[in-house]
């Protein structure tokens, strides 16, 4: 059978890829997570991998949207991307028996329909002691018009984060990031209600709410932001 050709319908990345602080902030926390041999699934236009790739021996962008795949791996073939390899595809469609250090979803799940069999095949994926990354959306009552518009199914509370645990992984890091967005996206969700940011709206946040979450964040002991970080580990 013939697999159904995905387009990713949203058009806010090139928008986010202009927030460089938010991306040094959460990948300061993920970056202590990822090991030598790594697949980032759903790597879209590639704005996440320079700041998350430091040196690892093996790093697979594997993202289901053909023309994006074709982008990154042009950029790969030329030097001006630090992968190793560009799949077109899913995490279901490599080869059997190939596993990784780390696989890494950052804005990736909330945008998968059958998010718990994801994580499923995702873990069968992950050698002994491997690490599952995922950096995802917060709170069910932040579902807003923009969320629906880029395809999300969902937004996630840390009650829903654990319940996709699967039985051959544990949970070593939980917390929430962006306490003081998280107020501007409710003022955004409830006030204003559009369905796209403008560019002026995501640089006034990166530069100046992004900063100061940075300092409350460790003060509120990450239990409260507008995006959700886990990492789970294979036992």
């Amino acid at each position: 059978m013939n697999r159904v050709e995905f387009s990713y319908k949203g058009n806010e990345l090139d928008i986010f890829q202009r927030a460089v602080n938010w991306k040094r902030y959460w990948t300061a926390q993920v970056r202590p997570h990822i090991g030598s041999c790594v697949l980032e699934v759903g790597a879209g236009i590639g704005a996440n991998t320079p700041y998350l790739n430091k040196g690892a021996k093996e790093w697979v962008c594997l993202e289901p949207d053909v023309h994006m795949a074709a982008m990154l791996a042009h950029r790969q073939s030329e030097n001006q991307f630090p992968a190793t390899n560009v799949i077109a595809g899913t995490i279901a469609e490599l080869p059997p028996g190939r596993k990784f250090d780390s696989i890494i979803y950052i804005d990736v799940l909330e945008h998968i329909e059958n998010d718990s069999a994801e994580i499923k095949v995702a873990a069968s994926r992950l050698c002994l002691g491997g690490k599952l990354i995922v950096l995802s959306p917060a709170h069910s009552w932040l579902f807003s018009p923009f969320d629906a518009a880029i395809g999300h199914f969902r937004r996630y509370s840390s009650r829903a984060i654990r319940a996709l645990t699967p039985c051959e992984l544990k949970i070593i890091t939980l917390r929430q990031l962006d306490s003081i967005g998280m107020f501007a996206s409710a003022a955004s969700r409830f006030i204003l209600r559009p369905q796209m940011p403008t560019l002026s709206q995501v640089l006034f946040w990166d530069r100046f709410l992004v900063p100061a979450s940075r300092v409350f964040d460790p003060l509120l002991r990450y239990w409260l932001g507008k995006s959700i970080l886990v990492v789970w580990q294979r036992g």
